[in-house]
């Protein structure tokens, strides 16, 4: 461990749009509104670019990603932030299930897992069909172990080493296959309590897509879930990277905030920050504290439904 920092938490910081539900709520989604249960709190900033909140409930703690410092840092439950590792090869997206393993997407080309004592990184997948990945970017676990994750462009060398932009999956015994078809940037992934639906979120467009899990590693073509609000003057803005809660609802951070739909594709809430999210996780002794890495911070603020874990 290295490079203690203090934590501290600031008072409140900002409106919480979703305490009126958006103008773009149809009126019957009104009253299923979500808002947050207490104040936004800055835990700390300085950070280059925040990424990969991942919540430990043995000790505690949130992991979370510095991306172009190469570190992945640790938020003990006293409130100090320490690094875990000081050459984590751009890790983006982090992952602990359930097994309380730590799965981390390595920009710079392979999925890995960290030995918690160590920060020594086994590599679980670099290759497909002789090919490095782009850059890994995020990731999700099924029942059975196997893990789907997006690779996109982000950071990836040119020309595209795997030609196109997609899901894969690393089934329990090793085997990577690509599930899906080109994406628009495929960032932030997840699935659904009851593990039958993988929710996709893309980059290069406002279109979030969802598909069917028919068996491990095996989707339904794909379909769209929600279209997400778009900020004053873009247009085809996409999302980062997503959560859910135990509900099935879903938590996009996207260019205005973290937009949040129900399992039928509705807005049901935004809530804004300080700073753009880049994603987000619940953890905390309740699994109801929503933690958010934005561009160089790192925030929390409590909500009324836990997350899913």
């Amino acid at each position: 461990m290295k490079s203690k920092v203090t934590l501290f938490l600031i008072g409140t910081l900002i409106c919480i749009s979703a305490i009126e539900p958006p103008a773009t709520l149809a009126q019957s989604d009104a009253k299923h509104s979500i808002v947050p249960t207490g104040e936004i709190q800055l835990v700390q900033d300085g950070f280059a670019f925040t990424e990969g909140p991942a919540w430990e409930p043995k000790s505690k703690s949130l992991f979370f990603t510095d991306i172009p410092n190469t570190t992945i840092h640790q938020l003990h439950p006293d409130g100090t932030i320490t690094a875990f590792t000081v050459e984590s090869k751009h890790t983006n997206g982090l992952l602990i299930p359930a097994d309380g393993r730590m799965l981390g997407c390595q920009m710079d080309g392979q999925v890995v897992e960290y030995d918690p004592r160590t920060a020594d990184a086994t590599v679980l997948a670099s290759t497909y069909e002789g090919k490095r990945f782009n850059a890994p970017n995020d990731l999700t676990i099924d029942n059975e172990g196997g893990i789907y994750f997006t690779d996109p462009l982000f950071s990836a060398p040119t020309p595209l080493p795997q030609t196109v932009q997609a899901v894969y999956y690393i089934a329990p015994n090793g085997d990577v296959t690509r599930v899906t078809e080109g994406i628009a940037a495929p960032n932030g992934i997840g699935l659904s309590p009851d593990r039958k639906r993988l929710y996709v979120c893309p980059s290069r467009q406002s279109a979030m897509l969802v598909y069917d899990v028919t068996a491990p590693g095996k989707l339904s073509p794909a379909k769209t879930f929600c279209t997400v609000q778009q900020p004053d003057g873009k247009t085809d803005t996409g999302a980062d990277g997503i959560a859910l809660d135990i509900k099935g609802n879903v938590y996009i951070t996207t260019h205005i905030g973290v937009q949040i739909f129900s399992p039928e594709g509705n807005q049901i809430g935004v809530v804004t920050f300080p700073q753009q999210p880049a994603n987000v996780c619940f953890g905390g002794e309740e699994w109801k504290t929503m933690f958010v890495t934005a561009r160089t911070g790192l925030y929390r603020v409590e909500m009324p439904i836990p997350g899913l874990h």
